[in-house]
């Protein structure tokens, strides 16, 4: 299985890295994408991050999900790239997976993706997801459509990815694993 996660300046870095932690912890192959013209993006509290590549030398063709972390402005800056949009908008379109967290989620909902789905994403936002039943879940799931509330369901939303990929036992495990039953 192949996830694009997508890096812009400004992105939450606990909903970025949480979720592709975990993801990694299971085997599920995790590429980071810059979409910024330089591998090392910068996150909101001052963190950079070296991207493993630049959004320019892939094609995402061979996606299973695409996945968008939230924060502001980087959930501003994703919905802004024409070029992510169109990928978004194709991979929709192939019936794949996608993800988003936080204020992410707006980016789908500006591209028409949210229309009937159940989902989540950072109080204030849910205005931007329209025709979306808006649940103020931490995480959630509908069919193909993955989307978590904020910083505090960055792992649970990675457990839901590795669920749908790797199987119950597999995120299960990894739960326990990770000492999450113990909160």
């Amino acid at each position: 299985m192949k996830i694009y996660a997508f890096l812009a300046t400004g992105f939450e870095e606990v909903e970025a890295l949480g979720p592709i932690d975990v993801c990694r912890r299971a085997g599920l192959k995790v590429t980071t994408v810059s979409i910024t013209n330089e591998l090392t993006v910068m996150g909101a509290h001052g963190v950079g991050i070296v991207a493993d590549t630049l959004f320019a030398d892939n094609n995402y063709s061979d996606a299973d999900m695409l996945f968008l972390p939230g924060g502001t402005p980087g959930a501003y800056n994703l919905d802004a790239h024409e070029g992510l949009r169109q990928v978004i908008l194709a991979h929709h379109k192939e019936d794949k997976a996608l993800a988003a967290i936080c204020a992410a989620p707006l980016v789908y909902g500006n591209l028409g993706l949210a229309e009937g789905k159940k989902m989540t994403c950072y109080p204030g936002f849910e205005q931007y997801l329209t025709g979306a039943d808006y649940t103020a879940a931490l995480v959630e799931r509908d069919g193909l459509m993955f989307t978590g509330k904020g910083p505090a369901a960055a792992l649970g939303l990675g457990y839901a990815i590795v669920e749908y990929f790797c199987g119950k036992d597999a995120a299960d495990q990894l739960r326990q694993g990770m000492m999450y039953n113990d909160l």
